[in-house]
């Protein structure tokens, strides 16, 4: 059916990522997960936190939002 108005939706298939932190680092996000736990009643994994966790900072990280934005821009002029 051509000529909708919704675009293909983008792959939403989730790319699992292994990665080791320091110990000190571990504290911390179990800290921070307890502090989740304490504010909306309901513990979760630190495997579901971290994504969550990895976005609001890439989100909020306004020198990157603007290179990147600046790269994307670039990208679609050359092409």
């Amino acid at each position: 059916m051509a000529g909708i108005k919704l675009a293909k939706l983008p792959d939403r298939t989730p790319v699992k990522l292994a990665i080791a932190v320091m110990p000190d680092l571990h504290v911390r996000l179990l800290d921070y997960a307890a502090a989740y736990a304490e504010t909306y009643g309901q513990e979760e994994p630190l495997g579901e936190l971290i994504p969550a966790m990895l976005a609001g900072f890439l989100d909020s990280d306004r020198g990157f939002a603007k290179g990147r934005g600046a790269r994307s821009q670039a990208d679609r002029i050359n092409g």
